[in-house]
């Protein structure tokens, strides 16, 4: 009897994992620590050397979240309420930033990249923007940010194709 419960979850866990990329997600998956970025799936060209990746500094999810704290603070320095502005739906949202989730930056292909960030409004709504950058290690700029939820209601969903993660409509 063990032995049929032991085989039915082995088939139902391959499954499961084989029909992962076909499924929306939340989020893309995060980049795990100790990986580099350059060593993810990514529409890059197999005839890259090891050498060159080696010598070439790679972006790490350190990169990212300093890049974007710091383009935060900027624009918070500079609007004349000290909040972070960004619009949704034609309406400007002053919000405050409460994490950057560290642990869900993701590559999205092609030199791009992807992190989650908790803010919230004056009125107390949770946002979770979804903050999107390109460039090099220590100087990497914000080039879009999106509201992906409010008060945790998701408004897209992300899915993964050869490598590369996209915006979905949430179904």
């Amino acid at each position: 009897m063990s032995t049929r419960i032991g085989i039915t979850l082995s088939v139902a866990s391959l499954f499961a994992a084989a029909l992962s990329p076909l499924v929306a997600v939340e989020h893309p998956h995060p980049i795990p620590q100790t990986t580099q970025m350059s060593q993810l799936p990514q529409n890059q060209s197999r005839s890259t050397s090891r050498s060159q990746q080696v010598t070439k500094k790679e972006v790490s999810p350190a990169d990212i979240s300093v890049g974007i704290k710091k383009d935060i603070v900027s624009k918070s320095k500079k609007s004349s309420d000290k909040k972070f502005h960004t619009e949704y739906k034609g309406k400007d949202l002053a919000l405050d930033l409460v994490k950057v989730h560290d642990d869900a930056v993701s590559s999205l292909g092609n030199g791009k990249y992807f992190a989650c960030v908790d803010m919230r409004g004056a009125e107390g709504t949770a946002y979770d923007i979804d903050f999107f950058m390109t460039g090099k290690p220590g100087a990497m700029s914000v080039t879009e940010t999106s509201v992906h939820k409010i008060n945790g209601k998701p408004l897209y969903d992300w899915k993964e194709k050869g490598g590369v993660w996209k915006k979905v409509s949430k179904s």
